[in-house]
């Protein structure tokens, strides 16, 4: 059984639906501590922002359930199911994250390039960054078997991650500056764009994840 967490944050119904097209296995959207462990694979979804999202997880109680799920099953973090990952985000001041890889999620408009206006310096490029954009493959991974380096992605998002260990990173994408937009460590999975979205290359990924041992020979340390 796969399960899609359900924390409030995120298109549940087009994440569950794609993962229903690719897989034989029964997918079940919930919050349920129980449901969540007993899955065989979990996929942690979300949108909107990092605050609102620890906010959600911390009223139902599932930061420590979606750890220990994340210890020893396949695990999909996809958007800001990604972000907060990371230790801190510069989102609203600053946001502490969930904290399992060291690194920071860092907003576009204060790292992308930019351009004098009449009185302020304004993006060159649009934030959020909106639509379709490459992902270049880092390293091998089981999730990008039948996915060319460069493949099409799409992207709905104003913040990036930036994780201290470069091992860490296995797809990255260029939007005025180069970002990891995919990272992994031993079961654990994470992507920016949207698989659910994404066309054949996105079910590809999706299709991957559900057929995946959760093995990998990359970054090896535990989460923390």
């Amino acid at each position: 059984m796969i399960v899609v967490v359900d924390y409030g944050m995120g298109n549940l119904r087009s994440v569950t639906k794609a993962l229903e097209h690719v897989s034989d296995e029964p997918v079940l959207v919930s919050r349920n501590a129980d449901e969540i462990l007993a899955a065989d694979r979990v996929v942690f979804p979300g949108q909107g922002a990092a605050r609102d999202c620890m906010k959600e997880l911390q009223k139902y109680q599932l930061v420590d359930v979606i750890r220990t799920a994340a210890a020893s099953k396949p695990f999909l973090g996809i958007c800001m199911g990604m972000q907060v990952l990371m230790q801190h985000s510069e989102e609203n001041e600053g946001i502490d994250c969930l904290g399992w890889y060291q690194g920071q999620v860092k907003a576009f408009k204060n790292n992308i390039p930019t351009q004098q206006t009449v009185n302020k310096q304004q993006s060159v490029l649009k934030i959020p960054q909106m639509g379709w954009n490459k992902i270049e493959h880092k390293n091998a991974h089981p999730l990008w078997q039948g996915i060319e380096s460069g493949s099409r992605f799409y992207f709905v998002h104003s913040y990036y991650v930036a994780p201290k260990d470069s091992a860490l990173i296995t797809g990255q994408t260029n939007y005025g500056i180069d970002y990891a937009s995919a990272i992994a460590k031993d079961n654990i999975f994470a992507i920016q764009a949207h698989p659910e979205k994404s066309a054949e290359d996105g079910l590809q990924l999706l299709k991957n994840f559900t057929q995946w041992d959760g093995q990998w020979d990359g970054a090896k340390e535990n989460i923390q």
